[in-house]
């Protein structure tokens, strides 16, 4: 996919979930677009390998984004000026309904995708404000526009991203702040999403099968999230823009 030239020179962004899928493949679109990118992963090995195979700006920052030191720790890395924000990072539940959810699975599916989102993004407000512009963007998902998608604890928190996407673009694009949300369908990345309920199998098995569209490669979603990111999406906020080749249409 072709990049654009010099899109994010002088630009400093931050991605979580950095290090893998859908996060190092927008640090390398950044990069390649004269970005300087803080690249942030729970796997230090990752970042590693980052590094090492991408030439450019990275800074990398090896955390927990659900621990809540984890913010000063990326703010710091990031410095003074921060231009866009890419909240990528995020897990997936193992399909659990209702009434099969565990406490710990509740508590860390909404702990990475909505409070440790929510908590950098509340970071990044300050300087952003102080410059009177900037660009976040969510990773959502179809799951955020259906119940039929995943199980109840990340549909949960997926509907919740939608929720916190628009809440502060209202608050915060009158004071040139931007805030979008991307939702995909099924990604090629390494996160795990095993069956844990045999009623959810039977449940959303048949509808899996007719229903979904290809899977996406990472690249794909990373042109849209550098897009909503950039100055070329200037007109863009409260966005939930589906990534998901045409799932939410059917």
């Amino acid at each position: 996919m072709s990049h654009v030239a010099n899109r994010f020179t002088g630009c400093t962004i931050i991605v979580t979930g950095g290090g893998a899928g859908i996060g190092r493949a927008t640090v390398e679109r950044l990069i390649a677009e004269g970005g300087r990118v803080v690249a942030v992963d729970v796997s230090a090995d990752r970042l590693t390998s980052l590094i090492d195979e991408v030439q450019g700006d990275i800074t990398t920052v090896a955390a927990d984004i659900t621990d809540p030191a984890s913010t000063a720790q990326i703010l710091d890395a990031a410095g003074p000026r921060i231009d866009g924000l890419a909240n990528v990072a995020g897990i997936m539940d193992g399909f659990e309904p209702t009434a099969e959810i565990s406490d710990a699975t509740w508590d860390r599916v909404l702990a990475v995708n909505v409070t440790a989102m929510m908590r950098l993004t509340r970071g990044v407000l300050t300087p952003m404000l102080e410059r009177g512009m900037g660009s976040i963007v969510n990773v959502g998902s179809e799951a955020g526009q259906r119940g039929s998608a995943a199980g109840t604890p990340y549909t949960t928190s997926k509907h919740a991203v939608n929720g916190f996407t628009r809440s502060t673009a209202f608050f915060y694009t009158p004071k040139g702040i931007r805030c979008n949300a991307v939702a995909p369908g099924p990604v090629a990345t390494s996160i795990e999403a095993p069956f844990h309920s045999e009623w959810a199998g039977e449940r959303l098995g048949p509808l899996f099968q007719t229903n979904i569209p290809r899977v996406a490669r990472p690249e794909e979603l990373a042109a849209a999230i550098t897009w909503l990111l950039s100055d070329d999406a200037s007109n863009v906020s409260g966005a939930i823009l589906s990534v998901d080749g045409g799932w939410a249409s059917i």
